[in-house]
Formats: C-alpha cells, structure tokens, sequence
C-alpha cells in the first residue's frame, strides 16, 4: 500500500466529522423520536381500525398507479433528454426538474387550473367524455406523478449518460431498429437507475400531501391517502396521528431498505 493510500484511508479531519455526525443526528433523531412516542400498546387496535386501513390501501394503490404513469412517461423523457438530439434540451431538462423544487401546493392549483372542469384542458374532457379529475382517486394518482416524476427521469436520465452508447451502435450495425437495441441493449444496461428512480418515484408519491390535498381534496374513501389522515388526526387525536406515521415510516423504510442493498447501494 502506497503512502499516499494509507495518508487518504487514515483518520478522518474532525471538522468533516463534526458536521457528519450533526448531520446525521438531523436526520435520524426526529424518527427515534417518533417510534419513542408511539403508543406501541394502543398500536394493533388502531392499526387495523377501518380508517387506517382504507387511508393505507389508498395510499399504496395510488402511490403504485403514479409510479406506473410515470415509468410509461418518464423513461422516454429521459431518453430524450440524455441521448435526443433537440433544440433546447436544457431548457427542457431544467423544466422537468421544476416540481422537485416547486412547492407541491403550487403544483397542484398548477393541476386544478389546467384539468379542473373550468382548465384548460379539463373542460374539454367534461364537455366531450364525461371525465372529471379533480377530488377523485385519479386525481390522487395525477397529483403525485406530476410531483414524483422529476425524481424517476433524473435518475434515468443519469443512467443512460453513463452508458456506453458503442452498444448501441454496434447493434444497430447488425441490423437491429432503435426501438429494439432500446430493449435488448439499452434498457438491460440502465435497469439499476430504472429501479432505483422507480423505488425513490414511489416512495415519493406515498408520503405527497400538498398536491394531493389541493387537487384531490380531502374525502374518506376516495381520496383520503396516508399523509392526509396524519394532518386530519393531528387536530383531534395525537396518538392516532404517531400510529398512522408510524405505519407510514415503517412502509416506506421497508420498501427502500428492501431494494437497497441490491439496486442503490454505492461501492463501500
């Protein structure tokens, strides 16, 4: 081992770990605190009350029908940005980052005033097919794909960039169509960014709340999800509002810790 490698592998500058270990206290502590809240005693009986378990069955439908949207939308999007030859592809790539920073309460009177029965588009499906979005389950599932979907596209988009595109072209000499070396070649190449955008897409579209209740609203059954039932609880009963969280935590935990090891997790 050099010296050099042995000076970078040594003891780490303590004005880096400082920072480090407050950062990660930032992070963590909140969430012990939560689960150190919770009254675990009281936790079943609440945990399979009727409200709960449609908020949780919602949440996780809708979050599952966003992400499905947003594969079908996203992955072309983020071919086009990374390997489409267009005018103005930043431009295009800074707008379609847009809601990772846009409050999601904006983005969904965004939504209202576009598909709601007086938008721009939205009259036109009520006029011509009957169909109206806002404050139904579909509405829900809109609300969290507009605000997931930049999660999913950048980490494509981040995929394809580090491919080595000379596979593709190889097998375009052998006479396949770009459609089909975008099957066999591309997408085979870029599956850990798809699952690992589609795992961050996912857990993003079940914790949405802003969006969601300003597009959807607020209805048991249809499209009360997850996050809203901890906000209502909040008001009226605490203890209902940790236990709901909780569940909400635990779910989105799971689901990450799950998937990591095998499709996130960087070199160690």
């Amino acid at each position: 081992m050099t010296p050099t490698r042995r000076r970078a592998g040594g003891r780490l500058p303590v004005v880096l770990v400082l920072p480090a270990v407050a950062g990660l206290a930032f992070l963590l502590v909140p969430l012990v605190g939560l689960l150190l809240r919770a009254p675990w005693g009281t936790l079943p009986g609440q945990l399979f009350s009727a409200s709960v378990g449609e908020a949780l069955r919602l949440s996780l439908v809708c979050a599952t029908l966003a992400t499905v949207v947003c594969l079908v939308l996203g992955v072309p999007l983020a071919w086009l940005l990374a390997r489409g030859d267009v005018p103005g592809r930043g431009v295009l790539r800074a707008l379609v980052t847009v809601p990772l920073v846009l409050p999601p309460v904006v983005g969904g009177v965004a939504l209202l005033f576009v598909l709601g029965r007086r938008g721009l588009v939205g009259q036109h499906l009520d006029a011509w097919f009957g169909i109206s979005l806002p404050f139904t389950t579909a509405g829900v599932v809109l609300a969290e794909a507009f605000v997931a979907m930049p999660f999913l596209v950048i980490s494509v988009e981040g995929a394809l960039r580090a491919a080595d595109p000379r596979y593709e072209e190889a097998a375009a000499t052998l006479g396949a169509s770009r459609w089909l070396a975008f099957r066999r070649v591309t997408l085979p190449s870029i599956l850990p960014g798809v699952v690992a955008g589609t795992v961050l897409c996912w857990a993003r579209a079940l914790g949405e709340f802003g969006a969601t209740i300003t597009f959807a609203g607020n209805f048991p059954g249809e499209t009360t999800t997850m996050p809203l039932a901890v906000y209502l609880a909040l008001e009226s009963d605490p203890d209902a509002a940790i236990v709901l969280s909780v569940v909400l935590l635990l779910v989105s935990v799971g689901v990450l810790a799950a998937l990591r090891d095998r499709w996130i997790s960087g070199p160690s």
